[in-house]
């Protein structure tokens, strides 16, 4: 474990000492770990990927790396491709080592005779609802409510970009500085998929393409930084 002015870095099967992580703990104090932190049999906290140790009140920790590869996790929103469809399902591509199928009955009023008009290379916003190790990941537009409630197709002319998980993990954080400049610079609709992919569409395309281009150059950067994009951006909109 290095520790450079006071961040945390950890590489795979170091143990860490957390505050609490022995004692007795009320379920208010209770500890919860995130990705890149597991408990072994014998209760100690074990890194299971290389990055940054990262820690929100009360006592929730997590690692952040910079990580492209998906592992399907139950519940997740995520971004996929439809790669090819039979009879019964499409075969969607989430990121992860396999396809993940999608019912053509998993719509919001879909039946038998009314099936949506999905086409190879479409893209849909979909919701995990089998995720295990040892059976192939399964995925639906609809709520727990069998809602569409904002799933679906994503159609309509956009750009996906593609970035590390940890940055989507920063886009979706609530009142993210990003998301509000740029929606306030350059309105368009954004959707965050928890698999490393990052949708968007505007009503003209260059205001799209600009989003698009300044969020593939924030992937990497910190909060401040992007902060100082954002100002550059609106300098040269406004000579624009």
């Amino acid at each position: 474990m290095a520790e450079t002015a006071n961040v945390v870095v950890l590489m795979p099967g170091e143990t860490l000492q957390l505050p609490n992580s022995e004692a007795s703990l009320t379920p208010a104090q209770e500890l919860v770990l995130g990705p890149g932190l597991r408990r072994d049999d014998g209760g100690t906290v074990v890194a299971t990927k290389a990055g940054v140790l990262r820690r929100r009140d009360p006592n929730v920790y997590w690692i952040d790396s910079h990580q492209k590869r998906y592992v399907p996790v139950r519940g997740e929103m995520v971004i996929g491709i439809v790669a090819a469809k039979s009879v019964d399902l499409f075969k969607v591509d989430i990121g992860s080592s396999e396809h993940a199928s999608l019912s053509y009955l998993a719509f919001e009023g879909a039946t038998k005779r009314n099936r949506p008009n999905l086409q190879v290379g479409d893209l849909v916003f979909t919701r995990l609802l089998v995720a295990n190790k040892d059976m192939e990941p399964e995925v639906v537009c609809v709520d727990s409510a069998g809602r569409a409630n904002g799933l679906g197709q994503l159609s309509g002319d956009g750009f996906l970009i593609h970035t590390s998980l940890e940055f989507c993990r920063r886009l979706l954080t609530p009142g993210c500085p990003l998301i509000a400049s740029l929606s306030a610079v350059c309105p368009c609709e954004i959707t965050v998929g928890m698999n490393g992919r990052v949708w968007l569409r505007a009503k003209a395309l260059w205001p799209a393409a600009v989003a698009a281009a300044l969020l593939e150059r924030s992937n990497c950067i910190e909060t401040e930084q992007m902060k100082s994009q954002l100002q550059n951006l609106t300098d040269c909109l406004a000579n624009f």
